[in-house]
């Protein structure tokens, strides 16, 4: 007695169809799973022959053997628990229903109800390419699964359930929603860019940082408002696009980071690891499955690193890469993933191991050689990737007095859309580029002409302040942002002006 059931399992973010086959004959009762599987797919016997009987299913008691195919890739996860259950189900009898065009999974309880299973977009939107025209799964999946509109998702609550709708004995409305309501559930920050006293500098580049998706670092003593300034920056940044929306999802889904009855991102993902963290945990990676890290899971949002020397050297220059190239490929022996990484990256730090090196209102206590040495944890190299350096002074008491309220995020974040909205119609036709961040060299010659003014402002900086290739081109990104904050078509002198002033670290007196 032999089936074949259809199912699918996630490969990095992307998912690839998995044939399950399931083969009866009389012999030694026994259940016996092979194609690479992992221990949660192992341990599916268990669950898969509880499930059965607890249905109210007679379970064969004869030699089962399940193959996974294609037998060369490494399967994970409990979502082949209803496709086993329903080939095992399938090869008796119990079900005659064609299911060529079927995708199944679902994890199963021992009383055989359903429960939710990880990376259901990418399984449905790759289900809908490869022809399939519906799916079975979990009933909590099905919100996330009918983000594919290509395919019929049929949500299931049990096992029982998943027989009477195959056989024909109960109806089933398939899932659809609505992207329209989705995104109007859009909730904005609680937190507020009001509430920070005073910083206003720092508040006006960040601000250019939010409008063109700039890396920014800030440097200042402690209690200067570094990491509340951070924390505010998702408030100001733009809302999600449908295409964005649905990759962050995707990475979402995967890592089992949406939340019991999300069906889509609608907000910016905003990540602050520890500085304890590791470079696998923060690029991706681990030992036999590779899982994405934070820098993935803060694509098209941002990535927060607090006490920027804090962290190991090692993991600081994993992110030079990801940092140019939008993603990261981590490889092994037998296989190679890629990630998206497409972030902001903000930073903060201390000017010195005391904090309060270039303070006006208190004495730093560290020798020269002890700035140079902390200033030194941060390679040339990845600072020369942050686009804007900025430094954060101590409030004033005035400031701290001040009973009026600062520039509402929702004001500046007004403004940051209408920026992004003018890049999003000068990169209309250009694949993968949604800000001007992402610019690359070819596009950097395209849409940041100079007149001779600016031409020469930018060969004074470099030659006096020394800068690299690489910050030439970052002074005209940002330059190319002010402009569109200005509602500037043309990059005129006083925006490189500002943007080159966005180049503390790269100036001798930091390392002095």
């Amino acid at each position: 007695m032999y089936s074949r059931v259809m199912s699918a399992s996630v490969f990095g973010i992307n998912a690839f169809p998995v044939e399950v086959e399931a083969h009866l004959e009389n012999q030694l009762p026994g259940i016996s799973i092979v194609g690479l599987p992992d221990s949660a797919v192992r341990e599916s016997r268990e669950r898969v022959v509880a499930a059965i009987k607890n249905s109210g299913f007679p379970f064969p008691l004869k030699k089962i053997t399940i193959n996974l195919a294609p037998a060369d890739i490494r399967k994970e996860g409990s979502a082949f628990d209803l496709p086993i259950a329903i080939g095992i189900l399938k090869a008796v009898g119990i079900i005659e229903t064609d299911l060529d065009n079927t995708l199944i999974l679902g994890e199963l309880a021992l009383d055989g109800t359903l429960r939710p299973v990880h990376g259901i977009l990418s399984i449905a939107i790759e289900a809908a390419k490869s022809g399939f025209k519906r799916m079975l799964l979990p009933a909590e999946n099905a919100a996330e699964a009918a983000l594919s509109p290509e395919i019929e998702v049929i949500p299931i609550q049990s096992l029982a359930q998943a027989i009477r709708y195959l056989n024909a004995d109960e109806t089933i409305v398939p899932y659809t929603v609505d992207l329209q309501t989705l995104f109007s559930h859009n909730e904005h920050s609680a937190i507020d860019l009001a509430d920070v006293k005073g910083q206003e500098n720092v508040k006006r580049a960040m601000e250019i940082a939010a409008a063109g998706g700039h890396n920014i670092i800030m440097i200042g003593p402690p209690g200067s408002g570094k990491t509340m300034l951070a924390k505010r920056i998702p408030s100001i940044l733009p809302p999600l696009t449908l295409q964005e929306a649905l990759e962050t999802t995707k990475i979402h889904s995967v890592t089992g980071l949406l939340s019991s009855g999300q069906a889509l991102v609608t907000i910016r993902p905003f990540r602050a690891p520890h500085h304890t963290i590791s470079d696998a945990a923060l690029v991706g990676g681990g030992m036999g499955i590779v899982r994405a890290g934070e820098i993935s899971m803060a694509h098209h949002g941002v990535l927060f690193m607090d006490e920027l020397p804090e962290f190991a050297r090692n993991v600081l220059e994993v992110l030079r890469q990801p940092l140019e190239d939008k993603k990261i490929t981590v490889s092994r022996t037998k296989m190679t993933v890629e990630f998206p990484a497409n972030f902001m990256l903000v930073c903060s730090m201390n000017p010195c191991p005391c904090g309060h090196f270039g303070n006006s209102l208190q004495q730093c206590s560290c020798t020269p050689q002890q700035i140079q040495r902390y200033m030194a944890k941060i390679s040339g190299p990845l600072l020369d990737r942050i686009d804007i350096h900025c430094e954060v002074p101590s409030v004033k008491y005035q400031d701290l007095a001040d009973s009026r309220s600062g520039e509402s995020s929702a004001s500046v974040r007004e403004r940051v859309v209408k920026a992004r909205y003018k890049q999003e119609k000068r990169f209309a036709e250009r694949q993968g580029i949604f800000k001007n961040a992402d610019m690359s060299s070819r596009d950097i010659r395209t849409f940041c002409i100079l007149d001779k003014n600016g031409s020469e402002l930018v060969k004074m900086a470099m030659t006096k302040l020394g800068f690299s290739a690489r910050a030439f081109d970052r002074i005209l990104k940002v330059a190319r942002t002010i402009a569109d904050l200005a509602d500037s078509e043309s990059i005129l002198t006083p925006h490189i002006s500002e943007a080159i002033q966005y180049r503390n670290l790269d100036r001798q007196y930091w390392n002095a």
